[in-house]
């Protein structure tokens, strides 16, 4: 097992919350027999797919539907990926190993990766960018409160000694399966990468790095209000206006 699903972290790093989407439940079978009970809305005439990875605190039912109809309005379909053991699906949580999930989603969506657009919040993040790494041709992916270096943020909830291993050996594991560097420099597509300057759970330089990283075309927003948790509802106009203007552009 990968000290990255050992159970400290996944006690200590996800907030996993019952309850099914009210609307738009869509199940995904993962390859090792768990169920993820996602969200999923379609609106005819829309001819790209955001799929979205949300954050560790959050689960499809208490986030949507709302927003989905901003999201439609933009004219994209809208995929929301319920991580193993929140909402309604099954299993638990760890880090590495929903990895693996990624294909299982990509399979179900049964759409060609140059349709999708991928975007992910905070551990969302982290997801997203496994989404463009295994499939490259994905027309673009969108980070916002965006992680990184995944190995700072597992330092601030766990030592490795709990994990019953040593600082080179999970830095090892981060660099194995979290290495937002070489994820982020490989994807050749348009980036889009969305932080509050007020982020005080994920600092800003976070978004700065990825950015940096980001081997195609790429644009950095900063928003002036908000923090982690409130970047969108402080900013739902610009915020939006953002994520426009970037789908547009990859028409």
């Amino acid at each position: 097992m990968s000290l990255l699903d050992h159970p400290i972290i996944s006690e200590r790093y996800f907030f996993p919350q019952p309850g099914r989407p009210r609307s738009g439940a869509w199940e995904v079978n993962t390859s090792d027999g768990y169920t993820l009970v996602c969200y999923r809305q379609v609106c005819p005439g829309n001819k790209r797919t955001v799929v979205y990875y949300h954050g560790n605190g959050e689960t499809v039912a208490n986030q949507f539907p709302w927003p989905a109809d901003e999201w439609l309005q933009l004219g994209v379909n809208l995929v929301v990926v319920c991580y193993r053991g929140y909402g309604g699906s099954s299993g638990k949580p760890q880090l590495a190993k929903m990895l693996q999930d990624v294909p299982s989603v990509f399979e179900a969506l049964q759409i060609p990766a140059s349709q999708l657009v991928i975007v992910g919040r905070s551990i969302g993040s982290l997801y997203a960018c496994e989404f463009v790494h295994r499939y490259p041709e994905v027309a673009g992916l969108i980070l916002e409160s965006s992680i990184a270096d995944p190995l700072e943020r597992l330092l601030l909830r766990a030592q490795p000694e709990e994990l019953g291993g040593t600082h080179e050996q999970l830095q090892a594991e981060v660099a194995q399966h979290l290495n937002q560097q070489q994820k982020l420099a490989s994807y050749p597509g348009p980036v889009l990468i969305l932080h509050a300057l007020g982020d005080t759970l994920v600092d800003v330089s976070h978004a700065r790095r990825n950015y940096a990283w980001a081997g195609g075309p790429k644009q950095l927003v900063l928003f002036e209000r908000g923090d982690h948790n409130s970047i969108l509802a402080a900013n739902q106009t610009q915020y939006f206006q953002a994520i426009g203007q970037f789908l547009a552009s990859l028409d």
